[in-house]
């Protein structure tokens, strides 16, 4: 008998949906990239996020049989499978964030609920409340000290590092997957906030969105 309550979350009924900043678009604008731009912004809207909860052996063996993929070895650490649209973070000691390719995450949700079993776990699916935005350019560890209270200084925040810091006045999960990317997980509540906040913060840089 299963322990959870399993319902359908994408019905075949034609809902129309809207990314979290589709109404800051309307009514703050989105900047064309120009020549000058040295930071770019793009929502990475209506991708699967999972919430992970549980001891971290048994939710590691169950990752690695259902997505090929080990838990991050240490705190604050971000990981991503081969092709790099799939990611897991740790944000507290029994707490993981997942993120997959829109889609994906109800049959993984099934899969990995399968594959643990009887072991004491929580799966969470989030993606309905959160966005992701990608910064990118020379100026973005500019823009990002100008706006997070956490040190984005290379020495102390390496690529495959993710913390959950103050954004402005909001609270965001900050990511470091590669040199030259950095993202920003938003509540959808925060995400006009902070879309306002980079903006007003990011028009020395000539910043752009990217759509």
């Amino acid at each position: 008998m299963s322990k959870a309550a399993v319902f359908d979350t994408r019905t075949d009924a034609a809902i129309a949906v809207e990314s979290p900043l589709a109404y800051s678009y309307r009514r703050s604008g989105a900047p064309t990239p120009g020549p000058h731009s040295q930071v770019t912004i793009r929502e990475r809207a209506f991708l699967g996020h999972l919430i992970l909860r549980g001891g971290a052996i048994v939710l590691d063996e169950a990752v690695r049989e259902v997505l090929g993929m080990n838990l991050p070895g240490k705190p604050q650490g971000l990981v991503h499978d081969a092709s790099g649209e799939r990611s897991i973070q740790w944000l507290s000691p029994d707490e993981w964030l997942l993120i997959v390719p829109g889609g994906e995450e109800f049959d993984f949700e099934n899969r990995l609920r399968e594959a643990l079993g009887d072991a004491r776990f929580a799966i969470v699916n989030v993606g309905g409340g959160q966005t992701l935005l990608e910064l990118e350019g020379p100026k973005a560890r500019e823009l990002l000290m100008k706006s997070v209270v956490y040190d984005v200084h290379p020495d102390h925040f390496p690529v495959g590092k993710g913390v959950t810091t103050v954004f402005a006045k909001a609270t965001a999960i900050l990511r470091r997957p590669s040199d030259t990317r950095w993202e920003l997980v938003l509540r959808r509540s925060f995400a006009d906030y902070c879309y306002r906040w980079l903006l007003d913060a990011g028009e020395e840089y000539a910043i752009g969105v990217v759509r």
